[in-house]
């Protein structure tokens, strides 16, 4: 069956979100006179992503909505018992750093300019719609997906199959029809297949191993596509951002 759309992840797919973060994290953190007192900026770091994968794992979860995420990750960096509004106003402080940094990756829109007549193409990201949506305008290429599916709105989250079958259904397509391409091996790549989906594992750091189908930046994808359905007879079976 021949492959028609392709779904996209976002962060450290499209967007260089582990670039944004590190440079805006370092900045507020050094503003707010937190930085010194972790030795390093790794230490810092280490720090900072640890409450942020604690925080949006309740989000996941549903224990926390969007908001409510954010403000656990500043109090627990800041150390301090915020309210709501202390929080908002500290992590807003973060936010215009980070939003500062924003930037796709040099590989995505030749990418998407390629594909743009052979392929549809939607998002769907375990972000919240709001958040994603006001991404994707701000880097320009929000008119490039015809859907974007986001966990908020769902009952599940990536690798849950039926966040990868929301995402089909939006487009209106079976998933054996679809690809999606995402950083993450088993969040992206592994849940796609278990949905259904051809799962793409982007792995941009180069770290290896023996999923397939994988690649190492995004201007691999073509050829890959071309290839498609024919490889996935031959596919062997082998984390997430927030703000």
């Amino acid at each position: 069956m021949r492959i028609r759309a392709v779904l996209w992840d976002v962060d450290d797919t499209l967007f260089d979100y582990t670039g944004a973060d590190r440079l805006a994290a370092l900045g507020h953190l050094a503003a707010e006179g937190l930085l010194d007192g972790y030795g390093t900026p790794e230490a810092a770091l280490e720090h900072w992503r640890a409450v942020m994968e604690q925080a949006f794992a309740r989000f996941l979860a549903g224990e926390l909505d969007f908001l409510g995420h954010r403000r656990e990750r500043a109090r627990g960096v800041a150390g301090l018992d915020l309210a709501d509004a202390e929080a908002d106003e500290w992590f807003g402080r973060y936010v215009a750093r980070y939003e500062a940094e924003w930037a796709l990756f040099p590989d995505v829109l030749p990418v998407l300019d390629a594909l743009a007549d052979g392929y549809r193409h939607g998002v769907l990201s375990n972000s919240s719609t709001r958040n994603q949506d006001r991404k994707l305008r701000t880097l320009g290429v929000r008119d490039r997906f015809e859907v974007l599916v986001c966990a908020e709105d769902l009952r599940c989250a990536k690798p849950d199959p039926g966040a990868f079958a929301a995402a089909c259904e939006a487009m209106g397509l079976p998933p054996e029809e679809v690809v999606y391409v995402g950083d993450q091996l088993v969040t992206d790549a592994q849940g796609a297949r278990a949905a259904g989906l051809t799962g793409v594992w982007l792995d941009r750091l180069g770290t290896g191993g023996t999923w397939t189908p994988r690649i190492g930046g995004l201007a691999e994808l073509p050829g890959l596509l071309g290839r498609l359905p024919a490889d996935r007879a031959a596919a062997q079976p082998g984390g997430q951002w927030p703000v």
